[in-house]
């Protein structure tokens, strides 16, 4: 089964969606007919439906989507981590089936430690108990934050998102690359190949600018534990789905069999699903 570990759905709204360029093509809805006309060409079985907002009731949307698209093997939704009502949030959703894990959008946050917060820690803590995991969604001056926090809760599982948008505009590696490598030394830490195109020039990017930052976190992280995202439809502000698939598709070949299949969905359930009490059924 071949799965897109990363992609969003959404109604549009400037008020919802601030964060959306002005005058792009992605000032509209994006739904799962969309997304599943995009994917079948390509052989992909389904996806991992991220949240977007920061809002319980982006959460429910998304599981609610999930019941009427089989497509959408899992949600990785929103709780609030630092609410002291986390408990009964986290008790209404894994009621659920797909509901595999969550994020927040700690790229956003001005304090570089924010995850380091007493309250974000103990909302964190919580998850493992669920047999929820936890996307990292930073930029690179939060790795440090991000390694400390894998260290912390070596029972949880953590996927990092978008290899954690690196400076590819600028082909710069370090600092970036020493601190993945720091990142990948916690053995529950997961890396998704997402992210990549929107993080490289929209208009003049090539694949040969992505190949060495797709090299450091294979080294960094092994084959076992990557898994291919699209990012989609934010990827659509740099390439189609198409081609920003085909960028870790063309890559992999160099793997054996086995790797591809992992990178290409077998790690991603394996992540979700596999290591779970709440397991989803995989239709």
């Amino acid at each position: 089964m071949k799965l897109d570990a990363h992609q969003h759905f959404w109604r549009y709204s400037a008020a919802e969606y601030p964060w959306i360029p002005s005058g792009s093509e992605l000032q509209r809805d994006w739904l799962p007919h969309d997304l599943a006309t995009l994917q079948t060409p390509l052989g992909f079985d389904g996806s991992i439906a991220v949240q977007a907002r920061q809002s319980l009731e982006e959460t429910r949307w998304l599981l609610s989507l999930a019941d009427q698209h089989p497509r959408i093997k899992g949600v990785v939704g929103w709780v609030d981590l630092r609410s002291p009502e986390l408990t009964a949030q986290l008790k209404e959703f894994v009621a659920h089936p797909k509901f595999v894990g969550v994020r927040h959008v700690v790229q956003d946050e001005p304090d570089d430690r924010f995850m380091l917060g007493e309250e974000f820690l103990r909302g964190l803590g919580q998850l493992h108990s669920f047999g929820l995991s936890y996307d990292l969604l930073v930029f690179p001056k939060q790795l440090p934050a991000a390694c400390e926090i894998a260290g912390r809760f070596p029972n949880q599982r953590f996927v990092l998102d978008h290899i954690a948008k690196p400076a590819i505009t600028e082909r710069r590696l370090e600092p970036w690359a020493e601190q993945i490598r720091e990142l990948a030394r916690r053995p529950n830490v997961f890396c998704k190949l997402s992210g990549l195109v929107t993080e490289a020039d929209h208009q003049r990017w090539r694949e040969s600018d992505l190949l060495p930052y797709l090299d450091v976190v294979a080294e960094a992280f092994s084959p076992a534990r990557l898994m291919i995202g699209s990012d989609w439809p934010v990827c659509l502000l740099a390439a189609s789905y198409e081609r920003t698939m085909n960028v870790v598709l063309t890559w992999a070949k160099q793997l054996s069999p086995a790797e591809q299949a992992g990178i290409l969905g077998d790690n991603c359930a394996r992540f979700y699903f596999d290591n779970f009490s709440h397991q989803a059924k995989i239709e």
